[in-house]
């Protein structure tokens, strides 16, 4: 194998997957020094503004939104960007079809997230682990922080969805599949997206060694609603609902993050190996437990919808753009053998 063929693809005319994906981190890269040199200071500008017409609440809810936003669209852009121009990829590729199925199966994860983070709180109460000392904080302005709690994890669990499995983890499956065949490649590819999303999180207020694994096993179970249906949309909706009902309505941190806002304000106490502590619930083992809980309900979902457990051929094989073979997934169905 010549130094060409290690980094260009005769067959799919496009560069190898290692390729890509430093090609994508060079096009963030751009993307995100000209975006801060644009906007440095249109953000404490728009707040101002924002604070003189609206008030206080409005100002800190939107220039959260912005700031998101910013950050999603640099990633979502440059994803786009990479995927048409390098990955040769449509932009039904990424995970978003968009048709009823893509609906239902959103709801679904937005129902699991909501379901889990209960569960967990619902614990946590039983255990006398958190005593609630109050709710619907702060009282001034509450529904608008929360509009934008609700805008910020949005664009949160869209944007990382579309880099860390709907990107990383299909160039990473595409590029080790003739190495080391179809499963061996969606389970290395998960472990790689996975280890990227926990190691973006280790930065993060009040991170352990133990916060950081647990977020690569949340890794692993969003991962898991992608591999089964090829679509991003369990993934999108568990991780949106998972983040809201862990801080914006429980009252937890985030990630180690403060939300500013809560249905129900809490004090936590108990044993931090269990409860995560001042990173929240998914740092602790119960909230391990609850991801594992979780994984194993994707998977009854992806059964009851396909009739089967099986990787999705999307993952693995690719619709390029003007050549290659089409993977028509709303006409899949999976192989007996599987």
């Amino acid at each position: 194998m010549g130094p060409r063929t290690l980094l260009w693809n005769d067959a799919e005319r496009r560069p190898r997957a290692l390729l890509r994906v430093v090609l994508l981190v060079v096009v963030t890269a751009l993307l995100a020094i000209g975006t801060s040199l644009g906007a440095g200071g249109a953000l404490g500008g728009v707040r101002t503004a924002l604070e003189a017409a609206f008030g206080e609440a409005a100002a800190t809810a939107a220039s959260a939104v912005l700031g998101v936003a910013l950050t999603g669209g640099v990633v979502s852009l440059s994803t786009l960007i990479a995927g048409r121009y390098v990955d040769r990829r449509h932009l039904r590729d990424f995970g978003f079809r968009l048709d009823r199925d893509w609906w239902l199966d959103c709801g679904f994860g937005l129902a699991l997230g909501a379901g889990l983070m209960t569960l967990l709180f619902l614990v946590y109460l039983a255990a006398g682990w958190v005593r609630i000392t109050g709710t619907v904080q702060p009282r001034a302005g509450f529904a608008v922080r929360f509009l934008g709690l609700v805008g910020v994890f949005l664009l949160v669990g869209v944007y990382e969805e579309l880099l860390a499995r709907g990107y990383l983890l299909t160039n990473a499956a595409e590029g080790l599949v003739g190495w080391v065949g179809e499963r061996g490649a969606v389970a290395a590819a998960t472990l790689v997206s996975s280890l990227v999303f926990g190691l973006a999180h280790a930065t993060n207020p009040n991170a352990t060694t133990l916060s950081t694994v647990a977020i690569v096993v949340a890794g692993v179970m969003l991962a898991a609603g992608y591999v089964l249906t090829g679509e991003l949309a369990v993934p999108v909706g568990l991780h949106v609902t998972w983040n809201l009902f862990q801080g914006g309505v429980y009252g937890f941190p985030v990630s180690g993050l403060g939300v500013g806002a809560s249905v129900v304000v809490v004090e936590t106490s108990g044993p931090r190996l269990l409860t995560g502590g001042a990173f929240g619930p998914e740092a602790g083992l119960l909230g391990v437990g609850a991801m594992a809980l979780g994984t194993a309900a994707i998977a009854l979902w992806a059964r009851w919808r396909t009739g089967a457990l099986a990787i999705h051929p999307a993952v693995t094989t690719p619709d390029l753009r003007a050549g290659g073979e089409a993977v028509d997934a709303e006409r899949w169905e999976p192989r007996p053998d599987e």
